[in-house]
């Protein structure tokens, strides 16, 4: 039966491996026959050094989207680069799961992609394995070794992508909170740095886009990030720099076997395939939490940036609670020095009329530990187990629904194992998590659906910071939905009205876009209670009934850095976001053809008004043909809610 379903689907077509001749070709196809991986040989040999290439078809074009991908590991003990003897290609394999996930960009899943495993011994005859798989949105490849004994560590990672400089790539300066800002490059301006993840990349013929990332890593390797810095031409993985974390943990990760490293993912397609695809977590390992019931997504209240010691003050606290209470948010967040709440009442007073509000309390903590110089409290709570159960089990009796955890500085080994413990402790006692100053997403969402966001976004937090993101915000907003929020739920802590210690230039219409634009699980409205409070019926009422979590996501429209519309699905509901980044007003036409057959909806949509803090609200009867024509403001935008007529 594989056999057949082999042939059926063309998963593969492979020229090597027969006895009388030396082949340098390996052939693996996504179903649908748009990518193509191709296994090469450098010296035109059954052993040498090897490289993959990616290709990308589109109506009859193909481009040669990657070049070159080095393979090879250096471990300890040995190395499996240079002279590396292919040994067999295993027969192929057509993955094809379904599952479903608690929060993120869809609720059902499709995990399906062919795969070939090929085996390969070094000199020393020790095996090394090089899984293949070819998604319709993207490729993934890891290593592997299904054998050893003691433990090992990892010296070098050799992968590196090879890509021309004619592509067109939106990549960010590696710092280990992920709080930068996106660079457009190409050509002669392609500068040489280490690099962040997810790095965007447009192909010269402009048909293929493609982000680099990677995933399911676990407490067996650390985190990687991009390196061009010896040739602009070629990103190499490299290990996390040793002065992270305050020079706490080492730089190579140690093995243990049998062993598996994380996922080299190449996200792939059009830019609608790359801001739907959920291939992070397609890859990832499958849910540890088997009753999910209590891990509830939703909207948040925050009191941070408008008062950066809100939580100090009781009556602060309470303010925020009650937003949360009138606007129908589920949780509000006691940020950090909650430990030395005053003026009027202490924390376990703040807890009992957050509770009595109907509200569940989110509580911030330190990570703690020689890592960080940062030395907020409370700092050391989460830093054991021990110190974790002990806090765990008082904040559930407190009736505390979860946790933000910050200032983690460092992807190294010891600091991956520490997130996943974390991640698990928490769930034994039923609570949600979210990390700040942290690394990326990897996929641990799926694993630990009680991780419910990560920050690693220069966010509106900002505001409060520097005066450059003011200016820089609107492009900044239009880029992060084709990259980092591509890979999973963004903290980026939006829709604000008022103005922080810097002011907007975004018009309220672009502000309301946001709460649809970015994914977030928990997603934190950063304004003082009177922003909202102010607001006009229609956005207001919008903000009311916000989903956090979606079943489907669409992208219709945009540019990095110029404009993005988005179309999110939450049951039969669907909700549009659309931002404008550029100085010029602009008229769209948007299409709502992905609503479904013979159904009428209502339509409420709402636009920039007369300037950038007015609203204009319009109440249409749409189907599937319809298309609307909506005017934005420069730097503006526009929100919108879709309902079935009933």
């Amino acid at each position: 039966m594989k056999n057949l379903k082999a042939i059926i689907l063309g998963v593969l077509i492979i020229t090597c491996l027969e006895q009388a001749l030396y082949a340098q070709k390996l052939t693996l196809q996504s179903p649908n026959k748009k990518i193509t991986i191709e296994l090469f040989n450098q010296q035109n040999s059954n052993t040498g050094e090897w490289y993959l290439k990616v290709l990308y078809t589109l109506d009859a074009t193909t481009t040669e989207s990657i070049s070159r991908i080095d393979l090879g590991l250096i471990r300890a003990d040995q190395a499996f680069s240079k002279e590396l003897t292919l040994v067999k290609a295993g027969r192929p394999v057509l993955i094809n799961e379904r599952y479903t996930s608690v929060h993120g960009k869809r609720s059902v899943r499709s995990n399906a992609a062919n795969e070939i495993i090929t085996s390969f011994q070094n000199p020393d005859k020790t095996k090394i394995n090089l899984i293949l798989r070819a998604y319709n949105d993207g490729v993934a490849f890891r290593y592997e070794f299904p054998e050893g004994h003691e433990a090992v560590a990892v010296k070098d990672e050799l992968t590196a992508f090879t890509i021309s400089r004619e592509t067109s790539r939106w990549m960010e300066k590696w710092n280990t909170a992920n709080e930068g800002y996106y660079t457009p490059m190409s050509d002669d301006k392609v500068q040489q740095q280490e690099w962040c993840y997810p790095a965007l990349f447009n192909t010269k013929d402009k048909t293929c886009w493609f982000l680099l990332h990677e995933a399911d890593l676990d407490r067996n390797y650390c985190g990687t990030k991009l390196s061009n810095t010896l040739d602009a031409t070629k990103y190499k993985l490299t290990f996390p720099d040793p002065r992270d974390g305050r020079g706490t943990g080492t730089v190579e990760p140690t093995i243990t076997f049998p062993w598996k490293s994380p996922w080299r993912v190449v996200i792939m397609g059009t830019l609608q395939d790359i801001v739907a695809s959920t291939l992070t977590d397609d890859l990832s390992a499958p849910s540890v939490i088997k009753n999910t019931d209590w891990i509830k997504p939703g909207p948040v209240s925050w009191n941070y940036w408008s008062s950066n010691h809100g939580t100090k003050d009781y009556k602060i606290v309470t303010r925020f609670a009650d937003l949360a209470a009138d606007m129908n948010w589920p949780y509000t967040l006691l940020d950090w020095e909650w430990d030395g709440m005053g003026n009027g009442g202490n924390l376990e007073d703040a807890l009992n009329y957050i509770r009595a509000k109907g509200v569940k309390p989110l509580m911030w903590y330190n990570s703690g530990g020689n890592h960080t110089y940062v030395s907020s409290t409370p700092k050391d709570r989460m830093l054991t187990h021990e110190s974790r159960v002990i806090e765990f089990t008082k904040l559930k009796k407190l009736g505390v629904a979860g946790v933000k955890i910050d200032f983690f500085e460092s992807e190294k080994q010891n600091m991956i194992q520490y997130y996943l413990d974390i991640l698990n402790d928490a769930a034994q006692f039923q609570i949600m998590v979210y990390f700040h100053g942290s690394l990326v997403p990897r996929g641990w969402a799926r694993t630990y659906p009680n991780l419910m966001t990560y920050e690693a976004v220069r966010g509106a937090e900002w505001y409060n910071n520097t005066p450059d993101f003011t200016m820089a915000a609107p492009e900044h907003n239009a880029i992060l939905p084709f990259t980092r929020n591509v890979v999973g739920s963004m903290d980026y802590t939006p829709v604000t009205f008022t103005n922080s210690q810097y002011p907007h230039v975004t018009s309220y219409g672009h502000e309301l876009a946001l709460s649809v634009l970015f994914e977030s699980a928990l997603q934190h409205f950063a304004d003082r209670p009177e922003g909202y409070y102010n607001l006009p019926d229609a956005p207001k009422a919008f903000l009311r009934e916000i989903p956090t979590a979606w079943d489907d996501t669409r992208l219709l429209d945009g540019y990095p850095g110029k404009e993005v519309i988005l179309a999110r699905r939450k049951g039969n509901d669907w909700y549009i976001g659309g931002i404008n980044a550029e100085l010029r007003e602009k008229k769209k036409s948007v299409k709502l053809d992905f609503l479904a057959d013979s159904v009428k909806y209502k339509l409420t949509l709402i636009t920039d008004g007369e300037h950038d803090k007015a609203f204009s609200t319009q109440y249409l009867l749409v189907d599937k043909n319809t298309s609307i024509d909506v005017p934005i403001l420069r730097r503006g935008g526009f929100a919108a809610v879709i309902k079935p007529e009933l």
